[in-house]
């Protein structure tokens, strides 16, 4: 009999996709046939020539599954669903249909299955099919992922909670992610002494990472769909600060931490070049993840050859500074197919700080 889990969360960028890799890693040590399935796949890729979700082409690709890649992204989205749906184009119960019957082949298959939801609980709503009423459907106890507070995270698992009670799917397990270390346990013990009278056991997540919360050069540029000059190991390098370079020349050096995206005005040559000098440097390289060079006013040749002798990495774009900016914060990156770095510390945390014999036992 295959044992499912369906993980869900309480909001965007909780850590589901995090947790899933988490939970296949440590269950390929114990079962022979470990699945996956995202059956409602809100963000679409190519992958193998296929079109599907972007969480099932990862973990395909990193657990060697791709042989099994149509069913674990059984509907994926695009930008006329929702109202191809509402205008009676599309039958929901078709989506539902393909779904049931996935799972059902993944089951036949696997000895352990994560289910793994989209968004919050609501989402997919529009259609028929928010996490709460598949995870019922496609008899799945739940895992809910949620984040490291106490307040505002036990309002938004109750409010999550409510449309699971609604649907009367089973929610076994509340896993706190991105948890402060110095203040793991005390966060625990008040998440374990709000939930202690609905016999939902809360067992702690990841500890908050910066190397998993934060993007790579190669997301940003995927983020802000621009050209990133850089090789392969640059690409893949993590920033961990967004700086903005409109001060004096010193003061942006000043101010650098380790690895910094600094976002550069196109007319202020004297920074590039200052930059670019200093990214030759051991001490300042590790500094300088990269530059964001903005504006419409275009680059002295002097400047140009400069950047490309010191082979910094860099984008270009005429966005302005409020633009890139304000879309950088506001993005939490996701861990993608290629960032191996991420994946094996991944792989690593999930063996001390998740217990999973404990959360496998719930299930």
């Amino acid at each position: 009999m295959c044992k499912k889990i369906f993980i869900a969360a309480t909001g965007q960028h909780c850590g589901k996709t995090t947790t899933s890799l988490s939970l296949l890693h440590l269950a390929r040590k114990k079962y022979d046939r470990v699945g996956f399935i995202k059956p409602f796949g809100p963000k679409r890729t190519s992958y193998l020539g296929k079109l599907v979700d972007i969480d099932a082409a990862l973990i395909a690709h990193v657990y060697g599954m791709d042989d099994q890649l149509e069913l674990m992204s059984p509907v994926v989205l695009d930008a006329h669903t929702t109202r191809d749906v509402l205008e009676g184009k599309i039958d929901p119960q078709d989506y539902l249909e393909r779904i049931c019957h996935a799972v059902n082949e993944l089951e036949k298959e696997c000895d352990f299955l994560i289910i793994e939801g989209a968004g919050h609980t609501g989402v997919g709503s529009v259609v028929g099919l928010n996490n709460a009423q598949l995870a019922q459907q496609l008899g799945a106890p739940v895992l809910l992922v949620a984040g490291g507070g106490v307040g505002n995270v036990i309002d938004a698992i109750e409010l999550n909670l409510a449309l699971f009670r609604e649907t009367g799917a089973e929610v076994r397990m509340i896993l706190p992610n991105k948890l402060i270390k110095t203040k793991r346990e005390s966060t625990l013990n008040y998440l374990q002494l709000a939930f202690k009278d609905s016999l939902i056991e809360v067992v702690g997540g990841f500890n908050y990472s910066p190397i998993l919360a934060d993007p790579t050069l190669k997301y940003l540029a995927q983020l802000l769909r621009i050209d990133l000059q850089a090789d392969r190991d640059q690409a893949s390098r993590i920033v961990h600060h967004v700086q903005l370079g409109a001060a004096s020349t010193q003061r942006v050096v000043d101010l650098l931490q380790e690895s910094t995206l600094v976002v550069v005005p196109s007319s202020r040559d004297e920074v590039l070049v200052m930059l670019s000098t200093l990214y030759h440097l051991p001490e300042f390289k590790k500094k300088i993840a990269g530059l964001v060079i903005i504006g419409v006013v275009p680059l002295a040749e002097i400047v140009q050859r400069v950047l490309d002798d010191a082979k910094i990495p860099y984008m270009r774009t005429s966005e302005t500074t409020a633009e890139i900016y304000t879309t950088i914060q506001e993005d939490v990156a996701k861990i993608g197919a290629d960032d191996q770095e991420k994946i094996a510390l991944v792989q690593q945390l999930a063996e001390s700080e998740l217990d999973f014999e404990l959360i496998d036992s719930l299930f």
